[in-house]
């Protein structure tokens, strides 16, 4: 018994010693802080607080390790890739034996092997897969991803989590995201700050090919892979929607692509480029990983704690023209469909027809990619429906009716859909 207490001591006196450092931080405030308690309300905190960390790959698992090393010690990671050949040069939580394995999984593992103390829970999966509740249980969201989609989708569900009679609902989000040699982190205040959808326009175009050449003259990788997405896939696959996350879509690519490289005696098909093409995945570099999960787990430590002021709230980094940083305050939009509570001008054709608005609004660039099957209504009338059925069938002859006859001039269209979190309002203008 005695053995045991002597053990348990051993055990708190190591627990203690590692966290000094954190404790000196924490016990007196920064130069810029206000009204800050610090010492042990703070520590206790940061031991307490429940972290989601989304993604478990180049810039996720440095973000997992710094938290872990900075004192959190409730991580929880969600991610539904697993390891290939390619990662192991940069996330560094993995290691050959591990190819193939859940990503998320796998890093859960390793740091709670190193970090004792630690409890890290792997989710291995989608985020669209959890639920309000699941979200709603985190103190702050750190998001690692490498696409747009999954943060558009994360931004707009921590937005709806916010109730203005409960202000534990707001959950704080610390985006970081790289681009080779350069990177950005912001933090997000769900219907407080500039959101995510609010800075869409700061997005660069993705890259393109021209038809002609990817058809008839191919000369790199690329062209292989985007004739089996753009041109093969609709062709032979007209049923399925290509699912850039989806395994064996990435493989029937692939295997589609690499037949056309061998005719045109072309090389450099693999899976990595494949996924790269179809995601417009630019290459990672390690270091910048490093820096800009560095400022992510700073600024998660600092709304923990109140012991500094955090990021408001946006941090740029330019690593490819020397080393330059900066910080700037990015406004929220009033017509972010959103956050915002503005409706969008939505450019129409005179002699549209309901159905034509409809293409029109999917076939948009800025529309969300997980608009499916849409439902419009007005403030006086239903426009069309898709559910329930006999909703959907009293509404269906307004597609093919003139637009002017169901839609005035200035007025406001709400277009919602099962797929996603939020509505979209538009006002009509006629050209």
């Amino acid at each position: 018994m005695a053995d045991v207490e002597l053990q348990l001591q051993d055990a708190d006196r190591k627990h203690s010693a590692r966290w000094t450092y954190l404790k000196r931080i924490l016990g007196r405030p920064g130069p810029y802080a206000e009204d800050y308690d610090g010492g042990d309300t703070a520590f206790d905190f940061v031991q307490a607080a429940k972290i989601l960390v989304i993604g478990a790959g180049g810039l996720g698992c440095e973000i997992l390790k710094n938290l872990a090393l900075s004192g959190f010690t409730d991580l929880h990671v969600i991610d539904m890739d697993t390891i290939d050949t390619s990662n192991l040069n940069r996330q560094f939580l993995f290691r050959p034996a591990d190819i193939g394995k859940s990503k998320a999984e796998t890093a859960a593992a390793f740091v709670m092997n190193r970090v004792q103390g630690v409890q890290v829970t792997p989710f291995h999966g989608r985020v669209q897969d959890k639920d309000e509740d699941f979200y709603a249980g985190f103190n702050i969201v750190v998001c690692g991803l490498d696409n747009v989609a999954a943060r558009r989708w994360m931004n707009a569900m921590l937005v709806g989590l916010v109730d203005e009679d409960n202000p534990e609902s707001l959950k704080p989000m610390i985006d970081g995201g790289t681009e080779g040699l350069k990177g950005q982190s912001r933090v997000i205040l769900p219907t407080i700050s500039s959101c995510y959808e609010c800075s869409l326009d700061m997005l660069g175009k993705a890259q393109t090919y021209p038809i002609c050449t990817i058809a008839n003259t191919p000369r790199l990788p690329e062209h292989c892979i985007e004739w089996a997405s753009v041109l093969e896939w609709p062709r032979v696959r007209p049923d399925i929607k290509l699912d850039a996350d989806e395994p064996e879509h990435i493989d029937w690519l692939l295997s589609v692509a690499s037949e056309r490289a061998k005719t045109f005696n072309i090389t450099g098909v693999t899976r990595q480029l494949t996924q790269g093409v179809v995601k417009n995945i630019i290459p990672a570099v390690a270091s910048t990983n490093a820096v800009i999960a560095a400022s992510c787990c700073n600024e998660a430590l600092k709304i923990a704690t109140s012991s500094n002021p955090y990021l408001d709230n946006y941090m740029m980094f330019t690593g490819n023209d020397s080393v330059y940083t900066y910080t700037f305050q990015h406004e929220r939009r009033p017509d972010c469909p959103v956050c915002g509570n503005l409706p969008t001008d939505l450019a129409c054709q005179a002699t549209w027809t309901l159905q034509d608005m409809i293409d029109g609004i999917l076939a948009a660039p800025d529309t969300p990619a997980d608009l499916q099957s849409p439902s419009l209504r007005t403030g006086e009338r239903n426009l069309y429906l898709q559910a329930p059925p006999p909703l959907e069938q009293a509404t269906r002859p307004n597609l093919k009716k003139p637009l002017k006859e169901l839609v005035s001039e200035g007025e406001e269209v709400a277009v919602t859909s099962a797929t996603l979190r939020y509505t979209l309002n538009f006002r009509v203008r006629y050209l």
